[in-house]
């Protein structure tokens, strides 16, 4: 306390006055973003340190008009004043500390967490090692690294060109969202279609007689299947981000390539022969008609009406 209050008494002109101006301020320079800075100090370049110190604090909204206003060769010259100077300095230090730590602990998610839990998926598939904390920037930066050393294996065009070539603006992405869940919501509807049509199927299978006594067998197999899909779908704008232009190549769905995924035993069952149920318009008969046809009226008929004048 002694060796502060003999800094403040000499002013700027104490070599440790100076010093710890230029050290608090370069502390809160690293906490947040300002233009200007104190590094000016020592007895020669006295002027050139207040105004430092002042544009400093005026960045920085300081409260004491005494340090900010006045004839600049004036400020800073008694104790009182350069103690402000240090008090304000200190407290914004600390005030910025304890915002930091906030920060710091907010990026701490619980393990449970949704977001973690994806991160976490990145890093077991990228095969990093699993951090003994949940610190999400850190496991980023992590990631980021070993994006970085994969790539630097790897041939130059092995990625290849993304489908998207521009860069999307806060205002592009969000419209982009909004079709995205316009698109899903109508997917979603089909999805739900589908499946209930699987639903029903299935259920049709269990009417014969030979399959009711296997319904506990058919359930077993089919449940877990049915309980797998979802009828929301899993697509993000990341998908768009991350795709490739090899996406854009339209494969017809008969080709090798797709069949090899596609193709099952079922393809080599052939039906045998069905009853026709007919249903071709140019077999079916027009209806009978229930009125008779009009006609026009023919001319020179018969004309009714009383007899030939008497006698």
């Amino acid at each position: 306390e002694q060796a502060l209050t003999k800094a403040a008494e000499g002013g700027l002109s104490s070599p440790e006055f100076s010093e710890l101006c230029v050290w608090l301020g370069a502390q809160i320079k690293s906490l947040c973003n300002l233009e200007e800075s104190i590094t000016s100090a020592g007895r020669d370049d006295i002027e050139s340190f207040q105004l430092e110190i002042s544009g400093f604090l005026k960045e920085m909204a300081c409260p004491y008009s005494v340090l900010i206003s006045g004839d600049i060769k004036d400020r800073l010259k008694k104790k009182d004043d350069c103690l402000k100077l240090l008090l304000f300095l200190s407290t914004e230090l600390q005030a910025l500390q304890i915002l930091q730590n906030k920060k710091h602990k907010n990026s701490q998610l619980d393990k449970n967490s949704e977001i973690y839990q994806e991160v976490q998926a990145i890093c077991d598939t990228l095969g990093v090692p699993k951090s003994a904390t949940s610190d999400i920037p850190l496991m980023l930066n992590q990631v980021e690294s070993k994006v970085k050393d994969i790539l630097s294996k790897v041939q130059k065009n092995h990625v290849g060109k993304p489908l998207l070539k521009i860069d999307l603006n806060l205002q592009q992405a969000e419209q982009l969202e909004r079709i995205n869940d316009a698109l899903s919501c109508e997917y979603e509807c089909r999805r739900r279609m589908l499946m209930k049509r699987l639903d029903v199927t299935v259920q049709s299978f269990g009417w014969s007689d030979r399959a009711k006594v296997k319904t506990d067998d058919i359930a077993r197999i089919y449940q877990p299947k049915r309980y797998a899909l979802s009828p929301k779908t899993t697509i993000t704008l990341a998908h768009l981000l991350a795709a490739r232009e090899d996406l854009s190549k339209i494969i017809r769905t008969s080709s090798g390539s797709s069949r090899e995924k596609t193709a099952c035993a079922i393809n080599k069952v052939l039906m045998g022969r069905v009853p026709d149920r007919g249903g071709r318009p140019n077999e079916i008969e027009p209806p009978p008609p229930e009125m008779p046809p009009w006609q026009k009226r023919q001319d020179g008929g018969g004309r009714g009406g009383w007899g030939g004048g008497g006698g």
